[in-house]
């Protein structure tokens, strides 16, 4: 594999090509009219224009993408994550176009892109699962039924959902026809699909990853936990590793159980495994992503491998270099995200041109970001900024150097996570590692952070008076 084809934008590409780069293969940028200006376009081996914002016409244009692969002979395409990673269509594509899809199998995208199909798939392999349906539910009083059975509160879940889409938790059964049409018509309206089930509702429960990689030849091994509990609107803010819940008799429980279900769907490449973990540390299969995640950084941290380096090795054909008992678990680490986000205004979007940019640097801190100072955040892509990572010998000491990197990290020209991930890394639910996914709705309020800023203000004033 000579050449890659990236397609994807921001930070994930830029931190796709730094791993092609490091391996001596060629680097090949697809970019839309926002941004040509961007860092990944000009580190970029090669970069070609595909099409205007809109992703339809650019990020999401497969006919744009795949004729830019075939033009530049491209032995492989990266999709990172979003837009076009966990399309099966996309990727049998590229697989027609005699192209390496840098990813698992069509069979996982497909089985694993349905949580019923994915329930189904996993049934015979002795995984946990929330108790409830395992097939689609059509008539109301059927849905009555079994949710009387499972026992309120129930959630209501789109069988092609994602990001909380399509997803209704019901308290009482006078409420179920209602949360039931809502969940039915977001369905369709978001994905086209208006299939959904039945799970029971687990209450403050704490969100657990597997970060899984498995090559063409049979082998499968789990590389620890991710802890992502901390959460708005279904979407992770704050992830580590490893969890400061989970021990080494639990790891490998739930490790165990995410290599099956790797091996429900015959996976290849690296993937995740997310589960559900009750206040009892009982854990309930919930999905699994087919893809490059988000927050792999921490991962990385821990274990010191590059894990896009092991998906282009996988991608070639080449077995897993190590065991499962040459797992390594070092240390711990943290990574925040830093969106263009008003936490002050329920995390709504607050784009706008970056006036200043400053990053913190040291041992131990990585950031992946894809913008300079003097850009402008697109209104129509994701607002994330850039993801600030650290690694300490242990969690204590990872917080420590969070917090300090946090209070270097410079951002000038709209709001951002910044402030709320300070908040929740000094708050003792988070200390004590006994948040849940709850976190942000049972512990912050928008003017905690004024009440902070204030107090710091005070503190800074009061020592300079004393001066």
């Amino acid at each position: 594999m000579k050449k890659v084809l990236v397609a994807n934008r921001g930070e994930i590409a830029l931190r796709i090509m730094r791993t092609l780069k490091q391996m001596q293969i060629t680097s090949v940028a697809v970019y839309s009219t926002a941004d040509a200006d961007a860092p990944f376009v000009k580190f970029a081996d090669e970069a070609y224009c595909i099409g205007d914002a809109k992703p339809s016409e650019s990020y999401l244009n497969m006919d744009k993408i795949l004729a830019v692969a075939k033009a530049t002979r491209a032995d492989g395409i990266h999709p990172g994550y979003g837009f076009l990673s966990e399309n099966a269509v996309f990727a049998e594509r590229v697989a027609a176009a005699g192209i390496k899809f840098i990813g698992p199998t069509l069979k996982a995208i497909r089985v694993m892109g349905d949580k019923l199909d994915a329930k189904q798939a996993v049934k015979n392999f002795n995984v946990p699962m929330v108790p409830g349906t395992d097939e689609a539910i059509a008539d109301i009083e059927l849905g009555k039924k079994v949710a009387r059975e499972v026992g309120y509160p129930i959630l209501i879940k789109a069988s092609a959902g994602g990001g909380g889409k399509g997803m209704r938790t019901v308290e009482k059964e006078e409420d179920f026809k209602d949360q039931f049409d809502r969940a039915t018509s977001e369905a369709i309206s978001s994905f086209g699909n208006g299939s959904v089930f039945i799970e029971k509702f687990v209450q403050q429960p704490k969100h657990i990853e597997i970060q899984i990689i498995a090559d063409q030849h049979g082998n499968v091994i789990y590389l620890n936990e991710r802890e992502c509990s901390i959460q708005r609107r279904h979407q992770k803010l704050v992830e580590e590793a490893p969890s400061p819940v989970v021990d080494a008799n639990l790891r490998k429980k739930i490790g165990e159980a995410a290599v099956n279900v790797a091996r429900s769907c015959d996976y290849e490449g690296v993937g995740t495994v997310e589960f559900l973990l009750d206040k009892d540390k009982n854990f309930y299969f919930l999905e699994m992503n087919t893809r490059l995640q988000v927050e792999h950084p921490v991962t990385e941290m821990i274990t010191g491998l590059d894990l896009v380096e092991e998906q282009i090795k996988v991608a070639r054909g080449e077995k897993l270099s190590y065991t499962q008992e040459q797992v390594k678990l070092e240390g711990h680490s943290i990574e925040i995200r830093i969106c263009a986000e008003d936490p002050e205004n329920n995390f709504l979007p607050d784009l706008g041109k970056i006036i200043r940019y400053k990053r913190p640097v040291g041992i131990g801190v990585r950031i992946d970001d894809g913008y300079e100072e003097g850009m402008t955040i697109p209104l129509m892509y994701d607002p994330m900024i850039a993801k600030l990572i650290v690694h300490g010998k242990d969690r204590k000491e990872a917080i420590d150097k969070m917090l300090k990197a946090i209070d270097e990290f410079e951002i000038c020209g709209f709001s951002t996570t910044l402030g709320f991930c300070r908040f929740a890394l000094k708050h003792d639910e988070f200390v004590s590692g006994k948040f849940t996914i709850n976190f942000v709705g049972d512990h912050f309020k928008p003017e905690y952070l004024k009440e902070t800023i204030s107090g710091e203000l005070a503190s800074a004033s009061y020592a300079v008076f004393k001066k």
